[in-house]
């Protein structure tokens, strides 16, 4: 079975299909092993781990790359965050083109203007057109190949200081244009709002929600209400800048790395996640 195929497998399960963000490949062979279902290639890690904001700097080369690392790296199928779609109709059936022949799962491409900024940043979000994106989306899903390539369509109209009501609107056209789920985005403490949407859903196709702001809510509060698949985007990379920047200061501070080589991973384990002994394998005669 394909990665994608696995992936509409499990969006079809009653099951919540959990998934973290992996910006490489080492995060994706740790996510595979913390027992996630699948691994969401986020814009805002990749951007943060070149030391730039996600701010549509980096183009659809740099993220496809990121992307096929993580797929390459584990087991789990991918899915790409897209951002905006990397510009015109045009351009989101070239970048269906190129992600599915790289073997990545799922696509998700959100209603913002490029250039995006981050959704939790302070700076007002402007939204796109709502039928230009329904057609992008439809572009989307007349240009893929494979008819198992998920393409989720991204609403960007809470964060944007919409209403619940403006969400079901652009959901309800995206899904209508052949979107195989919409993911709902919030930054409001609490899943009130998404709990809203859910209640007035539908049901047309699967709905995504990524709990960054919300995180009180459990995975199976989320099942009860209606929610397929829910993405941890950034949990593993802010707790990468906290776990690093303790252990450099500590070395710094002690003029050694005695008093934290007990906390940290062995060079054994490292080897371990790299597959050596496999690869080194290959080499003998």
């Amino acid at each position: 079975m394909g990665k994608a195929r696995e992936l509409r497998r499990l969006l079809e399960s009653p099951a919540v299909t959990t998934v973290m963000g992996a910006p490489s490949g080492l995060a994706a062979i740790l996510a595979q092993q913390s027992g996630f279902d699948a691994v969401w290639s986020s814009s805002f890690e990749v951007s943060a781990f070149r030391g730039l904001p996600d701010a549509s700097l980096l183009t659809m080369t740099d993220y496809l790359r990121a992307a096929v690392e993580a797929d390459r790296a584990c087991d789990l199928p991918v899915i790409a965050d897209c951002d905006t779609g990397f510009g015109n109709a045009l351009n989101v059936a070239h970048m269906i083109a190129e992600y599915e022949a790289a073997g990545i799962a799922a696509v998700c491409i959100e209603d913002k203007v490029f250039p995006k900024v981050n959704s939790f940043s302070e700076r007002a979000q402007q939204l796109e057109d709502m039928a230009e994106f329904a057609h992008r989306i439809s572009v989307a899903k007349a240009a893929q190949r494979n008819p198992d390539l998920l393409v989720i369509a991204r609403t960007e109209a809470l964060i944007a200081g919409g209403e619940v009501d403006d969400a079901l609107r652009r959901a309800r056209a995206y899904a209508d244009a052949g979107a195989d789920a919409v993911l709902v985005h919030s930054k409001a403490k609490t899943p009130d709002q998404i709990l809203e949407f859910l209640g007035r859903w539908p049901g047309t196709c699967p709905v995504v929600v990524v709990p960054t702001t919300y995180y009180t809510w459990t995975v199976e509060e989320m099942r009860q209400a209606g929610v397929a698949m829910t993405i941890y985007a950034n949990q593993g990379m802010r707790a990468t800048v906290s776990a690093v920047r303790r252990i450099m200061t500590l070395i710094h501070n002690a003029g050694s790395s005695a008093t934290i080589e007990d906390e940290v991973a062995s060079v054994d384990e490292i080897f371990a996640l790299q597959r050596l002994d496999e690869w080194l394998a290959l080499s003998r005669r």
